[in-house]
């Protein structure tokens, strides 16, 4: 019976005995069967044929002096290299005992001496044949992976899309509500404050006109703290317009960054929604019972227009500077019962420059605790989160890695040595190719 070798490959058998004359015979009849044979004496010169040429199938025999057989199967089993390929004992050891124990250790067949040559090219026949429909359903299984991740992928994208549309729409809509009235208020400040103005010049010129006036006049300014009132209604003003400025820049970042109406590439000004962004955070980053307020540290470099998916960069800037808040958070809560210690002050930098490779980069460090390496590698998979029930998705850094990778050509990658922060670093090319730009 001669084995069917598929593309020409002869199967590679490494025998395994101590015994001179049971490694020629068994080499003489699998070589005249097809093949490729290689011998070893013991099992120190078995592993290391191992790590030379992997074979397809091992025959090992059990005693042998210095390492025997079961011995040799649990260092192959043990070693990520070795472990799938077959080991077929071979031994003069018959007994139910020594059958049970070549199993355990990990072999896949056992033969008893003396053995029939038919036999023995059968059963390594089969266990290849085995070996073959074992790494093809592992290839099946690894696509069926692979397409299980990129629906998982597109779906958390679908989902995300969706969201931000109808996040969109509902922030260009607020941020139009809120425009009108603030507008009107605005613009009538103005005219409210020179009106106060002109008649605290009028009571002025009445006090210089009539220094002293009626009792009940007298009495009513003594009632109101008419000369507080005075001083005090123009800070009021001040005021006013302080707050309603606010909340136009509030407004004006709300419509930047929602970008409602810009769903297409275009060029735009990256420090100029990053700043947005973080007007969109401020409430997080002022001072609480807990911490001092987070300051924020640009070291912005020099810029050009970059060509990207505005609203969804956006976004990217929000999950990544939202994180560093929550690492901030993180690390004063735990402050007491950790071994790394807190900067005084809560800090965010935010680094950009033009890299050699005419992309441009932007990275967000926080001085929180940091990520342990072992996350590092699963941050960007979906639906992983470090944070707590109730506190995160696990879909923020996911997305972005679908945005600044997949849509932007581009990479993001996190640096974090345990106890000294996370720094998160974006790079995309300054400009998209084979797009047709909105100019």
């Amino acid at each position: 019976m001669h084995f069917n070798q598929t593309n020409n490959y002869k199967r590679n058998i490494l025998v395994v005995d101590d015994t001179p004359d049971n490694l020629r015979l068994l080499s003489a009849m699998l070589t005249a069967q097809g093949f490729e044979v290689r011998k070893a004496l013991n099992g120190k010169m078995a592993l290391t044929a191992c790590q030379t040429v992997l074979p397809d199938v091992i025959l090992l025999d059990i005693n042998m002096p210095g390492m025997d057989g079961y011995e040799v199967c649990q260092q192959l089993k043990a070693d990520d290299k070795t472990c799938e390929v077959p080991v077929i004992f071979i031994s003069a050891l018959d007994d139910v005992v020594d059958k049970v124990k070549a199993f355990d250790v990990g072999g896949v067949d056992y033969i008893a001496k003396p053995f029939h040559g038919a036999e023995v090219v059968l059963r390594i026949e089969n266990q290849i044949n085995l070996r073959l429909l074992q790494v093809k359903l592992q290839e099946k299984n690894f696509l069926l992976q692979q397409a299980l991740d990129n629906l998982q992928a597109s779906q958390v994208q679908q989902i995300q899309n969706e969201k931000m549309v109808a996040l969109g729409q509902l922030v260009a809509g607020l941020a139009h509500e809120i425009n009108n009235p603030i507008s009107f208020i605005y613009g009538n400040l103005q005219y409210a404050g020179q009106y106060v103005e002109d008649l605290v010049n009028m009571i002025e010129v009445y006090q210089q006109e009539y220094p002293k006036p009626t009792p009940k006049v007298q009495e009513i300014a003594k009632d109101i703290d008419l000369n507080f009132m005075i001083k005090d209604l123009q800070n009021l003003i001040g005021a006013m317009y302080r707050g309603s400025d606010r909340i136009r820049e509030i407004v004006l970042a709300l419509q930047h960054f929602s970008r409602h109406d810009e769903a297409e590439m275009k060029r735009v000004n990256i420090h100029e929604d990053i700043e947005n962004t973080l007007v969109m955070l401020q409430h997080r980053l002022r001072e609480t019972a807990d911490r001092s307020a987070i300051i924020i540290v640009k070291d912005y470099g020099n810029l050009p227009l970059v060509t990207c998916y505005a609203s969804e960069l956006n976004q990217v800037f929000m999950h990544l500077l939202n994180n560093a808040i929550d690492a901030i958070e993180e690390g004063v809560e735990n402050q007491s019962s950790t071994p790394y210690s807190l900067l005084s002050t809560p800090q965010i930098r935010i680094h950009t420059e033009v890299t050699d490779l005419n992309m441009v980069k932007i990275a967000i460090a926080d001085n929180g605790l940091g990520i342990e390496e072992s996350l590092r590698s699963r941050l960007f998979d979906p639906f992983f989160t470090t944070k707590p029930v109730g506190k995160g998705s696990g879909l923020g850094l996911s997305i972005s890695y679908q945005i600044i990778v997949k849509k932007h050509r581009g990479n993001i990658t996190c640096n974090s040595p345990v106890g000294k922060g996370a720094e998160f670093a974006i790079e995309i090319p300054i400009e998209q190719p084979e797009i047709s730009l909105q100019v």
